[in-house]
């Protein structure tokens, strides 16, 4: 059983403010505070990232660990993987608060964060003092008043290298002024030219090579997918992550006062969008660059969607908040269960097998 006191403390949660309230779980977490998964790993769920092994194809997104606190909680809790940050070179305050609103009504958060983290050296810290197991992964970005924004990026592959599992390159949070633009495919050529050189470097040194994600936003203009989608693969990353919060506001949101706040929305309400760019995203690709979907999971018909549309992969943060921490346990059974009524072998076996359906939903439907 996954239900934890954490479950059970949601509503006294929920009467503090949001920031608060994740401080408060992400203590309990530091501090044994939740139930461990001792059930076995179903060979149905077995999935891959490169050439790394996962016991089930769910973890928890950046931004819910921001500063490598608690990834091995994430792994005992039955997740296949746990990803930390976004961490850059320098600590972060990020920006003044209240920067994390919830809107209630709508099974939806706003964040407009910043990157506030506690830096490349004491998240290395962190990460070197824990008994290396399971897949965990370093999400990197760059501070916000770098002067090259590459640079940062770089510093974070080789500061973690020893320690991180895979890489996720976050150039898609809405919060740090002008990241976005990376996704440009002038930009991308750069970052990832030079990143791609620093992982090479290791692997000349003898460094296993660690696999690189490129984590994209969802409110990329449809007619420049292709464009992104085709640099991604000239330089060969090893997963595409799709995607992060969403600048959109649905006139399906019931709050609209709290929508009014600037950031980027998640949850319920960003799973339409998100969704139909990761179809979007699986078919400029052909499906030969493993995704990892995100946005929008909040129960294992969610997640099932999501692999529908293309993702090998899935990351939760908001259905959490919302949902509670046994929602890990219950997507992996209804995925097991679709396996076993479906006759798959694998939960891969349906990755994209309604990538076409999803891909011609328009965004904001």
């Amino acid at each position: 059983m996954l239900g934890t006191l954490l479950d059970l403390a949601r509503p006294a949660l929920f009467a503090l403010d949001p920031e608060t309230a994740h401080e408060a779980a992400l203590k309990s977490l530091e501090l044994g505070v939740y139930a461990r998964d001792t059930t076995a790993p179903d060979a149905c769920l077995a999935s891959r990232l490169g050439s790394l092994h996962l016991p089930n194809p769910i973890g928890i997104a950046a931004g819910f660990d921001k500063d490598a606190r608690v990834p091995d909680a994430v792994l005992a809790m039955g997740c296949g993987f746990a990803e930390v940050g976004t961490l850059t070179p320098r600590p972060q305050v990020g920006n003044d608060r209240p920067r994390l609103f919830r809107l209630i009504e709508d099974r939806a958060v706003i964040n407009r964060y910043g990157f506030n983290n506690c830096g490349h050296a004491a998240a290395l810290t962190r990460l070197n003092a824990r008994t290396p197991r399971g897949v965990v992964g370093v999400n990197i970005g760059a501070n916000k008043d770098t002067t090259d924004r590459t640079a940062d990026y770089v510093a974070g592959l080789e500061a973690f290298y020893d320690v991180a599992s895979y890489f996720t390159v976050n150039i898609s949070s809405p919060n740090t002024p002008g990241l976005r633009d990376l996704q440009a495919p002038a930009a991308l050529d750069e970052l990832l030219g030079r990143v791609m050189a620093a992982r090479a470097a290791k692997v000349a040194a003898g460094k296993p090579s660690r696999p690189i994600v490129v984590k994209l936003a969802p409110d990329i203009a449809e007619e420049d997918v292709p464009a992104i989608t085709a640099r991604l693969e000239a330089h060969a990353v090893d997963a595409i992550a799709v995607s992060n919060t969403t600048l959109s506001r649905p006139a399906t949101l019931r709050d609209q006062k709290t929508a009014r706040e600037a950031g980027g929305l998640s949850g319920r309400p960003a799973f339409h969008r998100t969704t139909a760019m990761l179809a979007r995203v699986h078919q400029a690709t052909g499906g030969r660059v493993p995704l990892i979907g995100m946005g929008g999971i909040d129960s294992g018909a969610t997640a099932l969607a999501k692999i529908e549309a293309g993702a090998s992969l899935l990351q939760l943060y908001t259905g959490l908040v919302y949902e509670g921490l046994g929602l890990i346990g219950r997507i992996k059974t209804h995925l097991v269960e679709h396996c076993r009524a479906n006759g798959l072998k694998s939960i891969g076996e349906a990755t994209g097998r309604r990538a076409a359906e999803w891909a011609a939903k328009p965004l904001d439907g």
